[in-house]
C-alpha cells in the first residue's frame, strides 16, 4: 500500500497507477507516435525499427526479456541485428535524454518538482561485464557480484518518472588489471573514477544546466547526503531545498559554539589555526542528540497504510550547526524519524530549508522517496530492467535509457486515458 504521505502530503499529492496486463485495444500505433520523436537520434532506418522492436519486446508477456527472447518474439525480429543495436550502433543519447525530459515535462513538470537520486543493484554472474564487482547489491539485499547503477528521478503531483542514470565503474576497473577489459566492454578511453555521489552531482548539474525540468526538492539517501560533492552541487543554485538522509554518528552542535586563533609551533614554524575553545560544549552525534529528546517534542504521523493497518512514526526537527573537522560548518535543519515501541529505530535527515518551515513538510519529504522505488519495481517487474544479458558499457546505457523511455511510455498512457484509470497494456508487436 502506498504511504498516506503520497496521496495526502502538506505540499501535493503524488498520485500512483498501476500495470494491469489484460485486453486492450492494440497500442502499437501510439508506441510507433512514441518513436518518432527520437527518429533523428539514430542515423539509418535500421536501428530505428530495432529501437521499436526491442521497447515492444519489453511491453510483451516473455518471461525473460533479454535480447534473445525478444528478438524471436516480435515479428521480423533478428537476434544478431538487435545484438548491434544495444551493444554497438552509435545512439545520439544527448539528443535522446533533451527530447525524453521535454516530453516529461509536457506530462509531469511542475514548478515545486522533486528531483530524487537512489542507486540499483543488478546481481551477474561472472567477471565480464563492464562494473561487475562484488559490491552491496541493494535488490538481493547482500554483497554479491552484480552491477550498480546510479539514477535520477522526478516526482511531481502528475506522476514520476526516471530521468538519468550512470553505471557506478568501481576503481579496479580502472587499473591495469583491468584493461582487456575495458577494451572489451568498450569502456571510453577518457571516462573517470566516479564515487556514486559524484555521479548524482554530475547528473544533477546536467539536468539543471538543461533547464527543461522546473524542480524545487531534491531527495536522496545518506550515501549522497554525507557526501560534499553532491551536497555542493545542489548549493550552487539558490532556492533550491535538499531534503537527504545523514548517518547516525554525524556530530553537531544544538548551538553554534564560537571559534578562536591559536598558534601552534611545529618543525615549518608557527602556525594559526582555528579551535573551538575548550569552554564551549563539545559536538554530539545524531544519534545522542535525538535520545535525549524529550517526548514532549515528537509528533507522531501516519506515513503508510500497511495489511494490518497504519504505519506510524514519531517526528521531530531541530536546528543544528554541522561539525567538519572539529569546526563549525554550516546550520541546517535535523529532522529525526523514530519507530513507535520499545526497540526504537532512527532515521536522520538534514535540510537546507528556510527557517520558517513546519515540521510537516519534513514529513512530507520524508515519504516522497518512494517515487524512483517504484520506478525501479515497475521497470523490473515489468520491463525487464534488470534482464539484460549485454557485457558492454554501451549497451548497459542503451538498455537503460530504453526501460526508463518504456516507463514513461506508460505513465503518459495513464495520464492520456485519465487519473482514474487503471492502465492494462498488450502491446503487439
Amino acid at each position: 500500500m502506498l504511504p498516506a504521505s503520497r496521496c495526502e502530503g502538506d505540499l501535493f499529492a503524488i498520485p500512483k497507477f498501476s500495470l494491469d496486463r489484460g485486453d486492450v485495444e492494440d497500442l502499437t500505433d501510439e508506441l510507433r507516435g512514441f518513436h518518432q520523436q527520437f527518429q533523428a537520434c539514430f542515423m539509418r532506418s535500421e536501428p530505428r525499427e530495432n529501437f521499436f522492436l526491442y521497447m515492444a519486446g519489453q511491453f510483451s508477456n516473455l518471461e525473460r526479456k533479454s535480447i534473445e527472447p525478444i528478438a524471436l518474439q516480435v515479428e521480423n525480429g533478428n537476434v544478431r541485428a538487435m545484438q548491434r543495436f544495444v551493444s554497438d550502433v552509435v545512439w545520439d543519447e544527448k539528443a535522446m535524454l533533451r527530447e525524453y525530459h521535454t516530453l516529461v515535462n509536457e506530462d509531469l513538470g511542475d514548478p515545486e518538482g522533486i528531483l530524487i537520486f537512489d542507486e540499483s543493484g543488478f546481481a551477474k554472474k561472472g567477471d565480464d561485464s563492464v562494473g561487475v564487482s562484488r559490491q552491496y547489491c541493494g535488490s538481493i539485499g547482500k554483497v554479491d557480484n552484480c552491477q550498480v547503477g546510479v539514477f535520477a528521478a522526478y516526482a511531481s503531483r502528475h506522476g514520476y518518472a526516471f530521468l538519468d542514470k550512470r553505471l557506478y565503474v568501481p576503481q579496479k576497473w580502472f587499473e591495469d588489471t583491468h584493461l582487456s577489459r575495458r577494451e572489451k566492454c568498450k569502456m571510453p578511453p577518457d571516462l573517470p573514477f566516479s564515487t556514486k555521489p559524484q555521479l548524482a552531482a554530475e547528473m544533477y548539474r546536467e539536468l539543471r544546466a538543461e533547464g527543461i525540468l522546473p524542480f524545487k526538492y531534491v531527495v536522496a539517501d545518506s550515501i549522497y547526503g554525507a557526501n560534499p560533492d553532491f551536497i555542493g552541487a545542489i548549493e550552487e543554485r539558490v532556492g533550491t531545498t535538499y531534503f537527504v538522509s545523514m548517518p547516525s554518528d554525524t556530530l553537531c552542535w544544538l548551538q553554534r559554539p564560537s571559534t578562536e586563533k591559536t598558534s601552534i609551533r611545529g618543525k615549518g614554524g608557527t602556525k594559526v589555526k582555528l579551535v573551538v575553545p575548550e569552554t564551549e560544549k563539545k559536538p554530539v552525534t545524531f544519534a545522542t542528540l535525538a535520545s535525549n529528546i524529550n517526548a514532549f517534542f515528537w509528533y507522531r504521523r501516519k506515513v503508510s497504510e500497511g495489511t494490518k493497518g497504519p504505519i506510524e512514526y514519531e517526528f521531530t526537527k531541530r536546528r543544528i550547526t554541522l561539525c567538519k573537522g572539529g569546526l563549525p560548518c554550516k546550520t541546517v535543519w535535523l529532522t529525526v524519524k523514530r519507530t513507535l515501541g520499545a526497540d526504537r529505530k532512527y532515521t536522520y535527515y538534514i535540510s537546507n530549508a528556510p527557517v520558517s518551515t513546519q515540521l510537516r513538510r519534513f514529513v512530507w519529504l520524508s515519504g516522497v522517496r518512494w517515487a524512483i522505488e517504484q520506478c525501479f519495481e515497475e521497470a523490473k517487474s515489468e520491463l525487464g530492467m534488470d534482464h539484460y544479458e549485454v557485457r558492454k558499457y554501451p549497451g548497459w546505457n542503451h538498455h537503460m535509457l530504453t526501460s526508463m523511455l518504456a516507463h514513461f511510455f506508460l505513465w503518459h498512457l495513464n495520464i492520456r486515458l485519465g487519473k482514474k484509470s487503471t492502465l492494462r497494456y498488450a502491446v503487439a508487436a
